[in-house]
């Protein structure tokens, strides 16, 4: 008897289904879109290529209509779920429940054209009981939030084709603009601008370490007199100087005077106790956002590899829907949650139901927060069936959501003034101190503090027990152990991280929560951010490339602008608004609205000037300082013309310590050319350190004129050499390179060491092998490396590839599952299948089981072949026909 065919995304989320539905239904995955807008000139249909939109594959002319194609590694995916089809009685479309799902849905009927009833149903969580309940309520596929989705997809095209080819012209090649990640990109760089902009302001105070019997505590100096003493808060950050004249400064010089002088005016008194009751209520469970804010700050997780572990556990059936801007909690999880306090803290930890309220409107269309689909399941039940990843973020999970239907915690508030008679009127120092005397929510979460430097914001601080009146003395009962002056500086504003970034996002209206991953991902990967631990630094490029957006695409790049967009593709969703005049607006302007439009902003760009990063003048010729993107990435330029001297700026350098002088010893150094270690003693030639673009090297010998075939003898510094401590010996060490390792006995051919793309190696013949380190490259004899040679030989196809890390034993077959870095990129195989990591997953976070989904869905798939036969036949380069109203479409029965 054939089974209704059930259709997912992922092979996970299908096997999970499978398991909760058993034998009534085929459960069977898209393992993602099926298609989408062409991506190359290749995937343009023939029909289209003359026309003057083709390579965007949409028809700005008539109704702005998407021309489709099916990705060439779901050819056989989609046979397969044709077949499956084809023998069903009906089949259900539960694709993920948010815009995407839908459009997803929408493509899958519209490719596979079922001859059965075809019904869409969603659930936010994968149990038995939502799933049945998601079939009983199946519905028709809504084609407002298809449309809303598409009018996304279309409305980034159009912005991505048609404002990047303007970045390569006045720019670099190869650069990219986009709706939002565009936007973000304008938000770290603006952020570094203050950072350059910033001045340092010092300011000192005095510290006191007091004691009694029970414990020690440190009071600050607050007030001299009717002045209360300056702090950071008080400093105008571009000129370093105070605000306003309402704050006293004191100096290193002043602090070390007062210092002196009231460890000597001994015994000062307690003039203040002041005890106050106070509450502090539990988190909102997560949302998408706060759970990628929460995560990077206690974890360290990026926002990518925070949704990668989240997904797993949604499709596990873990964790409910993890693309929510929902904080509300279902009736059944406030009963579970209550039942899970009361049995593991106690009755008096949980009160009333909590339900919280979201700003976010309308952005995901998901009911709950992210929660545990089980609150029986505790972290330590499940840390045999997660990886690290899913087990720490289920441990955050599964306590925010606890701890917001917890009691609030109850605390008491102690502040401390004690005064000193000083030269100029009363000193007062403060103390404050938290003493939680109900630990409410606390039990059970504790929230990250945005600081990585800071301390959990909600630990205790005791103060002990005094009273007005008492003397702090050199060696009483309260006594004073030491008196210091304390040095300040004020702190330039902070680099986003991917948890303030996506927090300011998010305030802003900036994109949806669902693709903050994507979008960090996104601008990391093309360059315009860089990891500094945490912390996104702006390279030179993005630089470039947010002044040349911001003087000629203004609106496009205005913080308010992207979320006009999200508000007009929520009233399509919402069936307010048509998407044809949507999309007619923001490409030709008007609409009642003050834009211009996109496409008049590109046409009217053609005599942009190359866009500069001014650092000033040189001080002895006023010659002007530039940054300037080239070929081969930022250099610094002094002057003008024929006459201008410039240097490559290293890769590393954040632009906001990039100063005037740094930009003048760089050209100096490149003007005055290389730096002499001596000359090599055998062929009388001399030895120079060189720095690069891609970093320092050595060179013997002159460097050739331009356009000359002859090319000095150079090598790299290692990571365990410094520039400025490299020895004359050393750099003849490197130089020698190809060393000579000794002759193979059996083959008589040489083995030779040296260091390569991928790092140290030896070489015999045509056949490499790794070596271990750079030193081992000088070190390496003859056995050990005729050893490596015995170990099993790479093919050609594997040459170039790099191990990056064993996953572990295929489940089917027990072939070790490798992840590998490949010429084209990274990819997972078995020996067998290869299968190429999906744009955007962090392979930081690549668990076994994600791989194993990864090449199961490209079992049987053919390899693609090279030049014109190889190109795979694409029988299913679908369009969408010509839109038409909502109202009149119909879903087949």
């Amino acid at each position: 008897m054939s089974k209704p065919l059930v259709i997912v995304e992922s092979p996970a989320k299908a096997r999970t289904l499978t398991r909760l539905l058993g034998n009534e239904y085929r459960v069977e995955a898209s393992v993602g879109h099926v298609r989408d807008l062409p991506e190359n000139a290749s995937e343009v249909p023939a029909e289209i290529k003359d026309k003057p939109w083709g390579r965007m594959g949409v028809d700005v002319d008539n109704g702005f209509r998407p021309y489709y194609v099916v990705a060439r590694d779901k050819t056989n995916r989609i046979r397969d779920l044709r077949s499956a089809a084809k023998d069903a009685p009906e089949v259900l479309l539960a694709t993920d429940p948010d815009r995407e799902g839908e459009s997803i849905s929408w493509h899958l009927r519209e490719v596979l054209k079922p001859k059965v009833p075809v019904r869409r149903i969603e659930f936010h969580e994968i149990t038995e009981e939502a799933v049945r309940r998601a079939i009983e309520d199946a519905r028709d596929i809504d084609l407002k939030l298809v449309d809303a989705q598409e009018s996304r997809r279309i409305l980034d095209r159009l912005y991505g084709y048609m404002v990047s080819p303007v970045l390569w012209k006045k720019v670099q090649t190869g650069l990219s603009a986009g709706r939002v990640q565009s936007v973000a990109v304008r938000l770290v760089v603006e952020r570094e601008e203050g950072r350059g902009a910033f001045r340092k302001g010092a300011y000192w105070d005095l510290e006191a370490r007091l004691r009694t019997q029970e414990a020690s505590f440190t009071a600050r100096l607050e007030r001299i007199g009717n002045a209360r003493l300056a702090t950071g808060k008080d400093f105008d950050s571009t000129s370093g100087q105070l605000k306003d004249g309402s704050a006293r400064l004191l100096d290193e010089g002043s602090a070390g005077e007062l210092r002196d002088a009231l460890g000597d005016r001994l015994p000062w008194s307690v003039t203040s106790v002041e005890e106050r009751p106070a509450s502090q209520r539990p988190y909102a469970p997560f949302t998408t956002s706060t759970l990628q804010q929460e995560a990077n700050r206690k974890l360290g997780f990026s926002a990518d590899r925070t949704m990668s572990a989240a997904q797993h556990l949604f499709a596990e059936g873990i964790i409910s829907y993890h693309r929510t801007d929902s904080t509300s909690l279902s009736e059944r999880a406030l009963r579970e949650a209550a039942d899970a306090i009361r049995r593991l803290y106690g009755a008096e930890f949980h009160g009333e139901p909590r339900q919280y309220r979201t700003k976010v409107k309308n952005a995901q269309e998901a009911h709950e927060a992210i929660r545990p689909t089980d609150f029986g399941e505790t972290p330590n039940r499940l840390q045999q069936r997660l990886g690290s990843d899913e087990q720490l973020l289920y441990d955050l999970i599964w306590k925010r959501a606890v701890a917001s239907q917890m009691t609030d915690a109850r605390l008491l508030r102690t502040t401390l003034e004690i005064t000193a008679d000083g030269p100029d009127g009363p000193c007062v120092f403060t103390a404050s101190g938290k003493a939680i005397q109900f630990a409410g929510f606390l039990r059970a979460y504790v929230e990250g503090s945005d600081d990585p430097a800071a301390e959990l914001g909600d630990q205790e601080t005791m103060l002990p027990k005094l009273a007005v009146g008492e003397v702090v003395t050199a060696d009483g009962p309260l006594a004073l152990v030491s008196l210091e002056a304390m040095g300040h500086e004020t702190l330039p504003p902070a680099r986003y991280t991917d948890a303030s970034l996506v927090k300011r996002l998010e305030e802003d209206g900036i994109g949806r929560p669902s693709t903050y991953a994507s979008i960090i991902s996104t601008i990391e990967r093309r360059g315009y951010v860089w990891r500094q631990g945490k912390a996104l630094v702006p390279s030179f490029t993005a630089y470039a490339v947010t002044h040349l957006l911001k003087e000629h695409f203004g609106p496009l790049v205005e913080l308010g602008f992207t979320g006009l967009i999200e508000e007009g593709l929520d009233e399509i969703s919402k069936g307010e608004r048509d998407r044809d005049e949507f999309l007619a607006t923001f490409y030709d302007g008007g609409g009642g609205r003050d834009w211009p439009g996109l496409r008049p902003l590109v046409e009217r760009v053609t005599q942009i000037d190359y866009p500069v990063l001014a650092l000033g003048e040189h001080p002895e010729t006023r010659a002007p300082v530039v940054v300037r993107i080239g070929k081969f990435g930022p250099y610094v330029q002094v002057g003008e013309g024929s006459a201008a001297l410039n240097a490559s700026i290293p890769d590393d350098v954040p632009p906001a310590e990039f100063a005037l002088d740094e930009a003048i010893a760089l050209v100096e150094a490149r003007s005055k050319g290389p730096s002499s270690l001596g000359t090599d003693p055998v062929s009388g030639l001399p030895v120079y350190v060189i720095t690069g673009r891609f970093g320092p090297y050595v060179q013997l010998g002159e460097t050739p004129e331009k356009g000359s075939k002859e090319k000095p003898r150079r090598s790299s510094l290692t990571s365990d050499d410094g520039e400025g401590s490299i020895t004359l010996d050393r750099a003849l060490e490197l130089l020698s390179l190809p060393r000579l390792v000794g002759r193979d006995p059996e083959s008589g051919e040489d083995i030779v060491a040296n260091f390569g793309r991928f790092g140290p190696y030896i070489k015999r013949g045509s056949e490499f092998r790794s070596l271990a380190s750079d030193a081992h490259v000088f070190e390496v004899e003859l056995d050990e490396a005729i050893e490596l040679f015995k170990q099993e030989k790479p093919s050609r196809r594997s040459a170039g590839r790099k191990l990056l890390r064993d996953l572990g034993p295929h489940p089917d077959s027990g072939a070790g599952v490798q992840l590998i870095e490949g010429r084209y990129g990274q990819y997972v195989s078995d020996g067998t299948t290869n299968a190429s990591l999906p744009k955007g997953m962090d392979s930081e976070v690549l668990t076994l089981d994600t791989a194993v989904d990864l090449l199961r869905a490209r079992e049987g798939v053919k390899p693609k072949g090279r030049g014109r036969k190889g190109v795979a036949k694409r029988t299913d380069a679908a369009r969408r026909p010509a839109p038409r109203k909502a109202s009149a479409r119909q879903d087949p029965a």
